[in-house]
């Protein structure tokens, strides 16, 4: 291939030169070079045995023959076979130079290694841009959602529901998989991942999803914090996680190429299609995957399919043996009553974990705890809302006495403070559909007495009463705005008129 930029301008220095007659100095304003160059430009004229006539009517590639073709180089060099170099550099620890020197061993005779870079990066610019960036074979997987959705359909009210598409592409060799999924819900993105990491028989080195709350619960453009879940699945497969930056597509332009060819290849043509379950859509969704990824690429001759068996396959991670079992993961404080929440039922943890930050791992059966990674205990799981579940082995000793909390032992201690207390704790436990959701407020409201005094909070506990405030956190507001100080429990004309159905305070005089 020509040098056309150079070309261009010796040519013109000729012209300039036997056209125009300027000497040297004006050729080389002219042109914007150096006067030296012009010289040789011309030097090299003259000892090329050709004239101005001849080199106006030649084309510039038959001119860079003539003026730099050695004695005895051969007219024309042998061109890289692109093909081969776009796909070997996908190999690990391949580069241009280790290819050039390959080159040049079959080729004495041919290309420079800076001219090598040159024909290929100008060949490689005819590609797509998908293709023109070099992965490395087994190392990235894209993961990301279709925009555009696909449909399915209630069979009783033929009602029209969009689903998610999930899409998966590899770097190298751009192998794609895709699913339909009902949600971008953190079970559906995990075991999107399974399905497609079984559908591929491998899995890759690093996974590179976009900044969905399933994958990245805080994106950062340095540090993102991921997914607890996301970190597990991770850990089985024994992958790392790279997103892609925040509002940056061109990280993972794999995926979206590869979202754009699902949604022509498979969404296009199933639009005219009815589907009445995920199911069904998915067996429709696979079979034209399938073609899509057997189907040869127009510029590399090759389909997917060949492609990830040659290059993604072989350097890829080995798929383990037991399948991945979907578990969630949330972070809970252990409450004062050494009780933890998961979906509104509370489970014991021993009592020494009290106030710690623990991890919890949910399976459709059990509810584990962790803290610092070691397991301290595990519950059945039950999703009876507002019960508890207590392990007397997880009471401290002054508990284990009693197996069960009761609504009257509560209101009791609450008396022993004041009457006031105790009819409000009597109030918030008969004011809850089932006895045990007030228990947590009820020792609440006792824990007040610690923090504020005994009496105070009897004052608070009046003021409740008459108003009707049943939340913790109302009366911990009257107590630290200090409502009780100005409050005289005793005073009942300054908070209500006197009449005949009500006793005041001269009655109790008389009395």
């Amino acid at each position: 291939m020509p040098r056309r930029k150079t070309m261009r301008r010796i040519k013109e220095c000729f012209r300039l030169s036997y056209e125009s007659g300027m000497n040297q100095t004006q050729i080389a304003r002219a042109l914007n070079i150096g006067r030296s160059t012009v010289w040789d430009y011309l030097k090299k004229f003259e000892g090329s045995g050709l004239s101005w006539e001849e080199v106006s009517n030649i084309s510039e590639e038959e001119l860079d023959r003539r003026l730099y073709t050695r004695p005895g180089q051969p007219e024309s060099r042998v061109l890289p076979d692109f093909k081969y170099i776009h796909k070997e550099l996908r190999r690990s620890g391949v580069t241009l130079q280790l290819l050039w020197e390959e080159y040049r061993k079959e080729h004495s005779n041919g290309y420079g290694y800076s001219q090598f870079c040159l024909l290929y990066r100008e060949w490689s610019k005819k590609l797509k841009i998908y293709m023109r960036q070099p992965h490395v074979g087994g190392e990235k997987v894209f993961v990301d959602y279709s925009g555009k959705k696909p449909c399915i359909y209630d069979p009783k009210t033929g009602d029209k529901k969009e689903v998610e598409l999930f899409v998966m592409a590899w770097g190298a060799s751009h192998y794609l998989y895709a699913e339909a999924q009902q949600s971008q819900k953190s079970k559906d993105w995990i075991m999107g991942h399974v399905r497609g990491f079984e559908y591929f028989g491998c899995v890759p080195r690093l996974i590179v999803p976009d900044n969905l709350k399933s994958a990245v619960t805080k994106a950062c453009w340095y540090d993102p914090d991921i997914n607890q879940t996301y970190t597990k699945l991770a850990e089985h497969y024994g992958i790392g996680v790279l997103p892609a930056r925040p509002a940056r597509p061109k990280d993972k332009p794999k995926v979206e190429t590869g979202v754009q060819i699902i949604q022509r290849w498979i969404v296009a043509r199933l639009r005219n299609r009815r589907f009445y379950s995920i199911a069904e859509l998915n067996k429709a969704i696979r079979e034209l995957l399938d073609e899509a990824n057997r189907k040869p690429m127009q510029k590399l001759k090759k389909s997917r399919h060949e492609l990830f068996e040659e290059l993604d396959r072989p350097n890829a991670v080995t798929l383990p043996k037991d399948r991945y079992i979907y578990h969630e993961w949330l972070k809970c404080k252990v409450g004062f009553d050494y009780h933890i929440e998961v979906e509104k039922h509370y489970y014991s943890v021993p009592y020494q974990y009290y106030g710690k930050q623990v991890d919890i791992r949910i399976s459709e059966r059990t509810i584990e705890v962790f803290y610092k990674s070691e397991r301290i205990c595990i519950h059945q799981r039950d999703n009876r809302k507002y019960r508890y579940t207590t392990l007397s082995e997880h009471m401290p000793p002054s508990h284990q006495k009693v197996t069960q909390w009761t609504p009257a032992r509560l209101i009791n201690w609450g008396r022993t403070i004041g009457l006031h207390t105790g009819n409000l704790i009597e109030r918030i436990i008969l004011s809850k559909s089932h006895p045990e959701q007030g228990f947590r407020p009820a020792r609440g409201i006792i824990r007040l007495g610690e923090m504020y005094g005994n009496s105070r909070l009897e004052t608070a506990c009046a003021i409740a009463s008459k108003y009707g405030l049943l939340r913790v956190k109302q009366i911990n507001a009257l107590l630290k705005n200090g409502k009780d100080r100005t409050y005289n429990i005793f005073d009942e004309s300054r908070t209500v008129n006197n009449t005949g159905n009500i006793r005041g305070k001269t009655y109790y005089e008389t009395v």
